[in-house]
């Protein structure tokens, strides 16, 4: 018998996917019916079901959040050489699609209460670190046109849209808002994929939505959804002819995927329920030297993954060694990202700030928060959590 019961009983995973709909069904239509490839009704059905999620009239399915990033970016009018603006407390994948389209990223720091892109400092670049020249906006260190700007909602929680897109607006800047965490949000009552120029989901595994993989555009610009569609497609411009007019990408969710995808979409409201009342319950354990990220008056958030601060003056460890001893309970708990700033193919960009998302990087942890995490394991998980916070202090007694 293992002496640690901890050990003995099944682990608890960060995140797991709940096919518990029509997801069966669906697919089952998809196999008898042969649309299995990158076209059939369901992929009709899931870009209709997210264009009236998001409030938008159009959306166009691709092959990942990272493809919808790409493709998001070229629609939007960044060239090469260009800069965009974004987010640098983020997962790698925004970064990089601007790499893809040949233009430099410039990292905004986040700002330290709710974690999103700090404004001010967006604002503070945009007015004294840039000046029109030629009807452009350009960056006066680099000299670079400055052409768009890529807020990602962190963690499933709103940027400050209103703000950034005024600021945007007087700058005649796209904003691509990278929804990939945040299906379901809203801000000030409106649901994230509406508040910009054009929206970027992802519906990978871990997401609240999964398609098994995939990704979602949603805009009210009809010529980007078009040109997005073409692009997504290679770019054919004959229904008959193989003639191409631009470099295509084959970014085609298939069927199969739409299905998986439509299903999950249709319980979207119980999800965010779900995630929701995850997080208030980590939050109510009121577990000492653990903060839970807040949420802002203007937002709400669906706790995509619920993530804490473990601070080390207060429990006298940190969160790296916290990490360990859930690991050890049989829990999966994981770091935020590495600010993208600090990686290696992007020291040489500029950053403005950094010292948040540095601090965050140190101290933050995101908590198993799947929509069928039983009650009975989340408080296996808050156990563990207070256990593994509070060792240093009982050890030293």
């Amino acid at each position: 018998m293992p002496s640690n019961p901890a050990q003995a009983a099944p682990a608890i995973p960060l995140f797991e996917p709940e096919i518990a709909g029509n997801e069966w069904r669906y697919v089952k239509e998809c196999l008898d019916t042969g649309w299995v490839s990158s076209v059939g009704p369901y992929v009709d059905r899931f870009e209709a079901a997210m264009a009236a999620q998001a409030g938008c009239r159009h959306a166009v399915a691709t092959t990942s959040g990272t493809a919808a990033l790409h493709v998001a970016l070229l629609v939007a009018g960044v060239q090469p050489d260009d800069e965009v603006i974004v987010s640098g407390l983020t997962f790698v994948a925004p970064a990089n699609a601007i790499k893809y389209v040949g233009a430099h990223p410039v990292f905004i720091d986040a700002e330290p209460e709710y974690w999103q892109m700090d404004v001010d400092l967006l604002e503070r670049f945009v007015t004294t670190g840039c000046r029109v020249t030629g009807g452009q906006l350009r960056n006066v260190t680099t000299g670079r046109r400055v052409r768009a700007i890529v807020a990602v909602h962190v963690l499933g929680h709103p940027c400050d849209m209103d703000r950034i897109t005024a600021l945007a607006r007087r700058h005649e800047l796209a904003v691509i808002e990278d929804a990939s965490e945040s299906l379901g949000a809203t801000y000030r009552g409106r649901p994230v994929g509406q508040l910009g120029d054009i929206a970027c989901f992802s519906f990978n595994g871990s997401k609240i939505v999964t398609s098994g993989g995939g990704g979602m555009i949603t805009t009210n610009h009809a010529s980007w959804a078009g040109r997005a569609k073409h692009l997504t497609t290679q770019a054919k411009s004959d229904p008959i002819e193989y003639v191409h007019d631009d470099i295509g990408y084959n970014y085609r969710l298939t069927n199969v995927q739409a299905a998986i995808g439509l299903a999950q979409l249709e319980r979207l409201p119980e999800f965010v329920a779900r995630k929701r009342a995850i997080a208030a319950k980590y939050a109510a354990a009121a577990l000492p030297g653990v903060r839970v990220q807040p949420e802002a008056p203007w937002a709400e958030a669906t706790w995509w993954l619920c993530t804490v601060l473990i601070n080390k003056d207060a429990t006298g460890t940190d969160s790296r060694a916290v990490l360990a001893r859930l690991a050890a309970a049989g829990v999966q708990a994981r770091p935020l990202w590495h600010p993208v700033p600090g990686l290696a193919m992007y020291r040489d960009c500029q950053v403005l700030g950094g010292e948040v998302m540095e601090r965050l990087y140190r101290e933050a942890l995101s908590l198993p928060s799947s929509t069928a995490l039983q009650p009975a394991h989340q408080d296996r998980v808050i156990a563990a959590l207070r256990d593994a916070v509070t060792a240093n202090a009982a050890n030293s007694r």
